[in-house]
């Protein structure tokens, strides 16, 4: 299998290339650089491969939730390249990615993947492992303000993100004791959303270009004066 991921939801970027079990990274912590690093990446490692965009099995990419523009740069760019060689796309949460990296990195399996949504708002999820090593939604993401999130079933979980560095003490009064540790360094990598990719592809949960589309979780970027947030 030849999976071809980006991921710019964060203040990473990167781009990682899946054949088989092995995967080559491209990976720089570069905001607002996006736009200009994502194509780079993606060329520089079809070029260590000797492979075309056309020789892929298909494309993945983290499909938000995280920040508009580069939630939407990474739609677009892989959407153009799926299209140019009329290959599928594998959309993949970018909260899953994270909580990924985090078991693949720290050994966390109950994961509570957090991101800064600006507004005084958290995107969110629960995930836990499987027999697999790859995580499992186990609360849906979704975005609310730190006092409300969804407070997932027993104890022992994990928090990582940078949403548990803007509302760690909201999160945790919020569940009571469930959190045992907490990284808020953690960022979100195309490697994870290649090994998810694989793993949704492989499932049948790729799409056609015009179908893999942002996820944003909110539908207004804004308030008017005089507007409060209902949730």
């Amino acid at each position: 299998m030849k999976i071809l991921a980006i991921e710019t939801a964060t203040e990473a970027c990167s781009a990682a290339l899946l054949i088989d079990e092995a995967v080559s990274l491209r990976y720089q912590v570069q905001p607002r650089m996006h736009s200009q690093l994502i194509l780079p990446m993606m060329d520089e490692l079809l070029a260590e491969a000797g492979l075309s965009l056309a020789q892929l099995d298909a494309i993945a990419f983290g499909r938000g939730p995280g920040a508009f523009t580069g939630v939407r740069i990474a739609a677009g760019v892989a959407q153009g390249a799926a299209f140019a060689a009329d290959l599928p796309v594998v959309p993949v949460s970018t909260l899953a990615a994270l909580a990924q990296r985090a078991f693949r990195e720290l050994g966390w399996r109950r994961l509570l993947p957090a991101y800064d949504a600006r507004m005084q708002e958290v995107y969110w999820g629960a995930y836990g492992v499987d027999e697999q090593g790859l995580v499992v939604s186990q609360v849906a993401d979704e975005v609310s303000a730190p006092d409300r999130v969804t407070l997932p079933e027993g104890d022992g979980w994990q928090g990582v993100g940078a949403g548990w560095s803007s509302y760690r003490s909201l999160l945790e009064q919020r569940l009571a004791g469930a959190v045992e540790a907490v990284n808020g360094e953690l960022l979100c990598s195309a490697q994870d959303v290649a090994l998810l990719g694989a793993a949704g592809f492989a499932a049948g949960r790729a799409v056609a270009p015009e179908q893999a589309l942002p996820v944003y979780l909110r539908d207004k970027v804004a308030l008017r004066p005089g507007e409060s947030r209902q949730k």
